[in-house]
């Protein structure tokens, strides 16, 4: 059977949510990143362990809390969905969020590490011209760390792409709406229909390999632009 022929909605679904959950994790892990790495509050361990607690839950259990703080017949989603109009259970945008709060540490502790390698002093010097914190990272930190916000976008993108607890937790297995690649994989194996499970794992290992070497590959360019 010719791969064209079999659905690719659950692949396209795939790519757009990690995509779009890229996007929300560059807006919001550069900037704590940039507040752990250099903050000397006594709550910093705090802070990272919450950011850091997606990397040892299993994910059906962070998707399970999830889909009771989402669920309108508790507060929280109730308040979501009366007041802004939020439907995060079984819905696409309740897997962004989802996804976004399980990849966080992709993006943040590359990030965090790239700064924290950084001289401090290029912090001092910038604060000392009266330069803001807005202007010292996007200006003068994030361009020396380049390698390290390439890292966490593909980090954060490839780990999206293979979600699986969290995304069944919180969208199920709607067609067109929820049902990703990794949900078809577990569907078809379910009904025996191998090819099919197949097809959506190949297109998901090869897709995973291109996007690793990538990352490397872009390491080591930058490796030896330094040593060069």
């Amino acid at each position: 059977m010719s791969w064209l022929a079999y659905d690719w909605q659950p692949l396209w679904l795939t790519l757009r949510l990690a995509a779009l959950t890229t996007v929300i994790l560059l807006l919001l892990g550069i900037p704590l990143a940039y507040r752990l790495a250099f903050s000397h509050s006594r709550l910093k361990p705090l802070w990272e362990t919450l950011v850091s607690m997606p990397l040892v839950l299993p994910p059906s259990v962070l998707g399970f809390y999830l889909l009771l703080a989402f669920s309108p017949q508790h507060a929280f989603g109730l308040w979501l969905e009366q007041w802004l109009h939020l439907k995060l259970v079984f819905s696409f945008a309740g897997l962004v969020l989802g996804s976004v709060i399980f990849s966080l540490p992709f993006m943040v502790h590359p990030v965090q590490s790239g700064l924290q390698n950084l001289p401090f002093a290029l912090v001092e010097a910038s604060r000392s011209l009266g330069k803001s914190d807005f202007f010292t990272l996007f200006h003068i930190l994030l361009p020396n760390i380049k390698s390290a916000l390439l890292t966490g976008a593909v980090l954060s993108f490839a780990h999206t792409i293979g979600e699986f607890g969290v995304v069944l937790m919180i969208g199920g297995n709607i067609p067109g709406l929820t049902r990703v690649a990794s949900i078809a994989i577990y569907d078809e194996v379910e009904s025996l229909n191998y090819a099919a499970a197949h097809f959506y794992a190949a297109v998901l290992f090869i897709l995973s390999f291109a996007i690793l070497l990538t990352v490397y590959l872009g390491k080591r360019k930058a490796l030896n632009s330094v040593l060069s």
